[in-house]
């Protein structure tokens, strides 16, 4: 006992003659870049587009499955609201990709700039129609541009200069030959990259059969895009969020009802609803990646850059996404409904993509496989 009163004695003498450090008076460096924690477990966040989430969810789900890094988080918020939120911070904590049903514009370029994420990369992953839809039990509908048009828009040109407020409350006052239904449509809201591009795509195109239209857009492209842009608020158009699903459940509850959405949740209900055809082409795997249906566009995401050493698994998640047996035409998504680019356009986005994540010009592209008929022309973006 008196051996080991000793050692204790012994021990606490030695600890009170280390010099001891007082952390409060270390100068701290001005300008010093933050430093982030980073954890095994840290996931890869993910916000943006309702339509490219269910290919990305099944990406994050196969990549944790099989990959040392846990499945990504996927978050629903609609293009526009996702570039918000993918531009306003660097940082493990903030979204480190962003799915978009739409190219990137300029203002949210200099959003991300202003918060210091510089060229986004950019991975073109497909293409998908935008449909118009109605209950199994509705009648069938075969629409022009221009009928959606004037079905839809705020204001028609009244023919000597003016406009007039939609009048139109039925698909039969749009054009006789349609159904006595009322004009109900249920669609994304605003934030949503499937409305813009449903509005530049099929509702511009519709107005330009309008001649007061047309030399609007020839004296003035952003007085003519406000004017073919703007949809009714009459309760014609009613915004459903940006999960395309509450979409599909209006249509089942009102047989009146039509809905825009994307091509890849019109595939998954067809047991319980129907497209209409676009000036008599219906929309379908073929016709969309021919060209031959109207309405259709092509689906990103954008990795940032700044997030690499942050977050770890960002390249291989890309790499995982962009492998044939995933985003091929006989991969994994094209069972989700994606309809694949082009092989030669795939190879060449996988290496741009891996290229500029790694910094290196010599990343191998996958070994790719045979596509069905495709056409060489760029989708409306």
């Amino acid at each position: 006992m008196f051996r080991f009163l000793c050692l204790l004695i012994s021990l606490a003498w030695v600890s009170a003659c280390e010099p001891k450090v007082d952390l409060s008076v270390i100068p701290e460096q001005e300008g010093a870049t933050p430093v982030y924690a980073i954890g095994d477990a840290q996931k890869i966040k993910i916000v943006g587009s309702s339509t490219v989430a269910p290919f990305s969810t099944t990406v994050a789900e196969q990549f944790g499955a099989i990959s040392e890094h846990p499945a990504p988080i996927v978050e629903t918020t609609g293009t526009g609201g996702g570039f918000k939120a993918f531009c306003n911070a660097i940082g493990p904590d903030a979204p480190s990709i962003v799915n978009a049903s739409r190219k990137i514009k300029d203002s949210e370029r200099s959003l991300c700039a202003e918060a210091g994420v510089t060229d986004p990369v950019e991975v073109k992953i497909g293409y998908d129609g935008i449909v118009i839809a109605n209950a199994k039990g509705g009648p069938e509908l075969n629409l022009t541009k221009t009928e959606i048009y004037r079905a839809l828009a705020a204001n028609l040109p009244d023919g000597a200069g003016g406009w007039v407020k939609n009048p139109n409350r039925t698909w039969r006052d749009v054009n006789p030959d349609l159904p006595n239904m009322r004009i109900l449509v249920s669609g994304p809201p605003p934030t949503s990259g499937t409305r813009d591009a449903f509005v530049e795509i099929a509702l511009e195109n519709g107005a330009l059969e309008f001649p007061q239209m047309m030399a609007l857009r020839d004296r003035d492209i952003e007085q003519f895009r406000a004017r073919a842009h703007e949809i009714r608020n009459d309760g014609a158009w009613i915004d459903s969020g940006e999960n395309d699903s509450s979409i599909i459940n209006a249509l089942l509850r009102n047989e009146d009802a039509v809905g825009v959405l994307g091509y890849s949740f019109l595939e998954q209900n067809l047991d319980r609803v129907k497209a209409a055809r676009i000036s008599g082409v219906s929309p379908s795997f073929e016709n969309i990646i021919s060209g031959e249906y109207g309405v259709s566009r092509s689906m990103y995401f954008y990795v940032k850059r700044e997030n690499l050493p942050l977050v770890p698994g960002l390249t291989d998640y890309v790499t995982e996404f962009t492998e044939e047996d995933a985003w091929g035409p006989d991969g994994y998504l094209a069972d989700k409904g994606l309809i694949p680019l082009l092989i030669e356009e795939r190879t060449r986005v996988r290496s741009e993509a891996l290229s500029a994540l790694t910094m290196s010009k010599n990343q191998s592209p996958s070994e790719p496989a045979p596509s069905p008929q495709q056409i060489v022309e760029d989708r409306p973006d």
